[in-house]
């Protein structure tokens, strides 16, 4: 049994805000080998003299720093205990009336679309998510309830904790961050950058898939689900 850190943020989840692609995703690691990372991703901003404390985001990406953005994303394939899982979803396609839900109830059935296929029985897990609003807490809340029903932990077994974490402090967050906004960008339409489109194709090099259809199931390093609607939901 290891106990394992999963590292979620999220990328235009809002109901009403204009843009149709929604991407959830994660980012998890050993326990045992997050301090690790943290460090070697602080070098390599060191190497490219980037300050350590600068945090990692998508929407800095530019020109001028494209070296190191590439670095980290080469990091992240170079290290076997480092994983990603990703969920898209067309929000165009959605029927919530129809399902008599709302658009919250569908985000967090969604977040367990997300980590259902990370979490399992034999090992112990830590949920961090990223610190966005002041309904960070309601969030945490309503996501514990949602997955101890979902994974019959109700004594808290399985999942150990669900917190929320500062994403300038956490640096594998901020990978999960660099990850989540390039699925993002590759299936926009409405924003260029020759940068990003740098770090897609990085991505998909080193993958092995052009990340604009699901994987399968259990692709362990880079795990991409498009959600295409189910009576389920």
């Amino acid at each position: 049994m290891s106990d394992i850190n999963i590292y979620c943020d999220e990328s235009n989840h809002l109901e009403a805000d204009r843009i149709p692609t929604m991407v959830l995703g994660a980012v998890y690691i050993p326990t045992e080998k997050v301090k690790l990372v943290n460090k070697r991703i602080r070098e390599i901003k060191e190497k490219h003299k980037i300050s350590p404390s600068t945090e990692v985001k998508w929407t800095k990406v530019s020109n001028n720093k494209l070296a190191f953005y590439l670095d980290a994303i080469d990091y992240f394939f170079d290290n076997d205990d480092l994983h990603f899982r990703a969920i898209i979803v067309n929000k165009n396609t959605l029927n919530h009336e129809g399902f008599k839900q709302t658009h919250d109830d569908f985000y967090y059935k969604m977040y367990f679309e997300l980590l259902n296929k990370i979490l399992d029985p034999q090992n112990k897990f830590n949920i961090y998510l990223d610190i966005k609003d002041t309904q960070g807490a309601k969030k945490v809340r309503k996501l514990k309830e949602v997955l101890a029903n979902k994974m019959y932990d109700f004594d808290g077994s399985i999942i150990q904790k669900i917190q929320q974490v500062r994403s300038d402090e956490v640096e594998v967050l901020q990978l999960a961050d660099l990850l989540i906004g390039a699925i993002q960008f590759l299936n926009r339409t409405d924003v260029k950058s020759e940068a990003k489109k740098k770090i897609v194709d990085r991505i998909r090099a080193r993958s092995g898939y052009d990340l604009l259809k699901s994987t399968l199931v259990r692709e362990p390093k880079t795990n991409i689900f498009y959600w295409q609607g189910r009576d389920t939901i």
